[in-house]
């Protein structure tokens, strides 16, 4: 599918303003600002396919889970059906939102959330070196319970605040769901796919297998850029623009700039792993594969990125 398509990616900061607002009510507030925004494209004539992030949500719902389980003794709920369940529940929030924005503006309202599943090689690297840190921090002294309990969970130190639960972080290989998102957009509809990077799956003689992993968001939504033959790739994160030597005397933002000068930076190291890195991975494999131009910036410069070159904009 190609023509004027934009994939979105939308960052935790758009769901969760401030550790005081972190309800389900306050996230839906969040959100319906963040569509207002979004729904720009729209009236510059894009159809949009939205992900999102859902790390804080994941979070939560493992938090009650350990509750239930130390309260009642009630199962725990598995890392892939944390990530299910956000998809559905934010999907819907991001759904309602945007259906009220776009009848608002007298456009026709259809939007539709799929639970995606996206295959990963159970080869990939990041199996052999777990590193995500997911859930609530534990106790030395709760580490035996825990390790007879789940014999198959990696707990390491974290920052001298107990011990987490660490996860692999594979790379997106396939998104199972392609098929029915090709034919909604076809149908006119605006689509919420791939939350949270999507629900990771490995593929053997006996089907479809969800792994305990997390895949990075960014890196699914450059995906399914790719495959859907989309022109924009918008990274939608807490800052304007993108910056070299951040927090440094030297800081520079970065407005205009071509694929090769990005990958410079990247290689020279201005981009940290966990927070500007991924997103900068996914701009310039989007442009590898074939993407036009990359936006990272905020959702309230999503529109003035289209209209006056706000943001960072990268092109191939």
């Amino acid at each position: 599918m190609a023509g004027k398509l934009a994939v979105i990616a939308i960052g935790g900061n758009s769901l969760i303003k401030h550790r005081s607002r972190q309800t389900v009510a306050d996230q839906y507030r969040a959100i319906c600002e963040t569509i207002r925004h979004l729904v720009d494209l729209v009236e510059h004539g894009y159809q949009l396919v939205i992900t999102h992030g859902n790390g804080p949500q994941v979070g939560f719902i493992m938090l009650r889970s350990e509750i239930a389980r130390k309260e009642i003794g009630l199962h725990i709920v598995p890392l892939s059906s944390c990530v299910a369940d956000t998809q559905g529940a934010i999907g819907l929030q991001i759904q309602q939102a945007l259906t009220d924005e776009l009848e608002k503006r007298g456009r026709t309202a259809k939007a539709v959330t799929i639970v995606t599943q996206v295959e990963v090689d159970p080869n990939d690297p990041g199996f052999a070196r777990p590193d995500k840190p997911i859930g609530e921090f534990y106790t030395k002294e709760q580490l035996p319970i825990l390790k007879k309990q789940h014999p198959e969970w990696i707990l390491h130190k974290d920052a001298n605040r107990g011990y987490r639960r660490v996860v692999a972080s594979p790379q997106p290989q396939k998104i199972v769901e392609q098929e029915a998102i090709d034919a909604l957009l076809a149908d006119g509809f605006q689509v919420i796919a791939a939350g949270g990077g999507g629900v990771p799956v490995v593929r053997s003689e006996a089907g479809l297998t969800s792994v305990d992993a997390v895949i990075d968001k960014d890196k699914t939504a450059a995906l399914l850029a790719t495959n859907l033959g989309a022109p924009l790739l918008v990274i939608s994160t807490a800052v304007e623009q993108v910056m070299l030597n951040y927090g440094t005397a030297k800081e520079k933002a970065l407005g205009r700039v071509g694929l090769r000068e990005i990958e410079d930076y990247f290689l020279e190291g201005h981009f940290a792993p966990g927070s500007m890195g991924p997103k900068i991975e996914a701009a310039i494999s989007f442009l590898k594969n074939g993407g036009k131009k990359v936006i990272i910036t905020n959702p309230e410069n999503i529109g003035a990125a289209l209209a006056h070159g706000r943001g960072t904009q990268i092109f191939r």
